[in-house]
């Protein structure tokens, strides 16, 4: 054999092993279904990198980069496409993040794959206000020009962690955000078949420059080839913050050095200490620490209010009687409220009319008088916001001197410093307000009661219209003597509740749960109630709980006391999809239901209002005891209760209710210990 022949052969067997070393890479598509960790890729295990900084915020930590060092943030495909070259053709890629708002046209580079020494973008995943852009790059496509595929309508810049999951799959792409019904789009332009890695380098963050460079807050991104990554996610009840792989930083707390040791993750986190008093939590202090000296408590802005981290947790010791507060008369309803630098409020839903309705503001510690409103036998209030509009909806039960059947939305006028009237709706003895937001647009519930004998008639839900700046219908659903609407939502899902009370000859019908699908509510599960007159949703730690107030059962008869009846609360159980009955407790006519905390303790207050002989009854004070359910530990003298509302100021904690039989309502402030 020639020297050169044997030159030919050793080289043939040498490229041969090598080939077969990295598991026959050549031309091999990536479908391992091994989740590749990109965000682990830029991030350092130890130590600190230039550009990166750590920030917690709502309990969960994430990244952010600078975009003085956008090409620091990558690293060769190689490093992760090891044993293959062409990009898998079937993928899923997982992301959460906390965008920041942006101007309209600003587009954001969540990460990209590009080319080596070129500046052509192989694949990438960006953002717009309200747009998510999938690109990607095919010889065989578009003449050698990029693909754009656009999911619409997608809102993250509302100050919270999302997950979204991108599904790609031939000609069909699928984006699920916090584990909701997933958007697909269907296109003429397949993913290609053979997209070479080689030579490229992933960015995260950009497209290796600064503009377009993202500038909120990256906890995952994650590449999982072959297959669809929702069904490995969604299992738990955090969807928002749902995981599949995240950088091991993220998971662990800093560990306290023993010593004078550096801690173990050096990173810089996005705090500042303030010292004294209560300081304000908005969302411009999100992320920010408090020190209170005085109880040894630190805590967290969340840029609504401050989470305790540490400190010896109060306890409910007992509740005194802390202001009488004469009302225009007797109050069926109460709606506590804060404006944002104006203070906090009450508006008292009173009977009679004159002399009306009341707004109190809190000032020096106390209810006082603020503003007069004319409403008609007013049954409750709804606070609510729409941008910078505030507003205050009252549900009136009786029609007007004209003979007109109003409710009535109030808007705060900032010049005037009043609430004054904006929009009237026809309701039919209407006795609550519910409003909400799903997917950005806002809604108003009314329960309608009845209509002049009939109870079996449509409660509406409204829409607000942003271009007539007017609530309009947008759905009827049929109720039976609605005394209630209660909004909620998990995970991804949104639902309303109605308490039916009277169909004309029973109290003993069925309540249902409604749950938001295609645009509008539907059926979601049906409750036989005993004259159903509040809901109230509660969670308590991953546990998702309604309680309901049943006021009377027509069923049963003299002499046992149709007042005396058992309200119920029920736990949503995820594996049946369906809420079931957890616990039975004896009420006497309930009314309301009102779930509050302190410290690490929980509590469901009841309003009892009539025991079949007399208004002179008790309220209860529930504690949450775990497997025990909620135990009775406070008896509060009350006479006709018909709402409890609780609120917390500088101060303190406090409870109030109003009677429906005196015009008088009731604060009682919380003393704990």
């Amino acid at each position: 054999m020639s020297a050169l022949l044997m030159v030919w052969a050793v080289l043939l067997h040498w490229g041969i092993e090598q080939t077969l070393a990295r598991g026959g890479k050549s031309w091999e598509h990536c479908t391992d279904l091994r989740p590749l960790d990109i965000l682990s890729e830029v991030v350092p295990v130890n130590g600190v990198k230039s550009g990166i900084r750590m920030i917690q915020i709502q309990g969960a930590r994430g990244f952010q980069f600078s975009a003085m060092h956008p090409r620091f943030l990558s690293f060769p495909a190689s490093r992760i496409f090891i044993y293959c070259d062409i990009f898998p053709e079937e993928f899923s890629i997982v992301v959460t993040l906390k965008a920041f708002p942006m101007r309209s046209k600003r587009n954001e580079y969540i990460f990209t794959v590009l080319e080596e020494n070129s500046d052509t973008l192989l694949l990438g995943l960006r953002y717009s206000r309200n747009k998510i852009h999938f690109i990607f790059w095919s010889r065989e496509l578009s003449n050698g020009w990029q693909t754009r595929v656009t999911f619409r309508d997608v809102f993250l810049a509302d100050n919270q962690w999302h997950t979204l999951v991108l599904a790609v799959t031939k000609g069909s792409f699928s984006l699920t955000v916090d584990c909701s019904i997933p958007t697909d789009v269907i296109t003429d332009a397949v993913f290609p078949t053979s997209l070479t890695v080689t030579g490229s380098r992933f960015y995260v963050g950009s497209r290796r420059r600064r503009k377009g460079f993202f500038t909120g807050l990256l906890r995952q991104l994650v590449l999982l080839p072959g297959s669809d990554a929702t069904s490995r996610m969604c299992t738990g009840m955090n969807f928002n913050l749902a995981v599949l792989s995240i950088p091991k930083i993220l998971q662990d707390l800093p560990v306290k050095p023993a010593g004078n040791g550096l801690l173990k993750y050096p990173y810089e986190a996005d705090m500042k200490v303030t010292l004294g008093s209560r300081p304000p939590c908005t969302k411009s202090e999100s992320g920010q620490f408090w020190f209170n000296a005085a109880q040894k408590g630190l805590f967290i802005c969340n840029g609504d209010k401050w989470i305790s981290l540490l400190e010896v947790e109060e306890r409910l010791d007992y509740l005194e009687e802390y202001q009488s507060l004469a009302t225009n008369s007797e109050t069926m309803g109460i709606e506590v409220f804060v404006i944002p630098d104006v203070g906090l409020f009450a508006a008292t839903a009173n009977r009679y009319t004159p002399p009306g309705s009341a707004i109190y503001k809190w000032t020096d510690e106390k209810f006082v008088a603020y503003q007069n409103i004319p409403t008609y036998q007013a049954q409750s209030w709804k606070f609510f916001t729409i941008g910078k509009k505030i507003f205050l909806a009252v549900a009136n039960f009786e029609a007007n001197e004209r003979g007109q059947e109003f409710s009535v939305i109030y808007k705060w006028n900032y010049r005037k410093e009043k609430f004054t009237v904006y929009q009237r709706i026809n309701t039919y003895s209407a006795r609550d307000w519910e409003a909400f937001v799903i997917d950005g647009e806002a809604f108003l519930a009314v329960a309608n009661h009845r209509k002049g004998n009939n109870h079996n008639i449509d409660s509406v839900i409204y829409r607000w219209n942003a271009r007539t700046g007017l609530f309009e219908t947008n759905q009827t659903i049929p109720t039976s003597g609605a005394y209630d609407w209660e909004f909620f939502s998990i995970g991804p899902y949104s639902f309303l509740v109605v308490a039916n009370t009277f169909n004309g000859t029973s109290t003993t019908i069925n309540s249902h749960i409604y749950i938001w699908l295609s645009g509008a509510f539907q059926l979601f599960q049906s409750i036989l109630t005993f004259g159903a007159a509040d809901w109230e949703v509660f969670q308590i730690q991953d546990r998702v709980f309604l309680a309901l107030a049943n006021s009377y059962d027509s069923t049963i008869v003299a002499p046992n006391n149709s007042f005396a009846i058992n309200s119920s609360i029920y736990e949503l159980n995820i594996t049946a999809q369906m809420f079931v009955k957890f616990q039975d407790i004896l009420t006497y006519s309930a009314v309301d239901w009102e779930f509050f905390s302190v410290g690490e303790d929980n509590f469901l207050v009841v309003a009892n209002s009539f025991d079949g002989v007399t208004f002179a009854v008790n309220s209860i004070i529930y504690r949450w005891q775990g497997y025990e359910g909620f135990v009775a530990v406070h008896r509060l003298p009350t006479f006709g209760c018909r709402d409890w509302e609780a609120f917390t100021t500088a101060a303190g904690s406090y409870l109030m209710y109003s009677s429906a039989k005196e015009p008088l309502s009731r604060v009682l402030k919380l003393k704990t210990f």
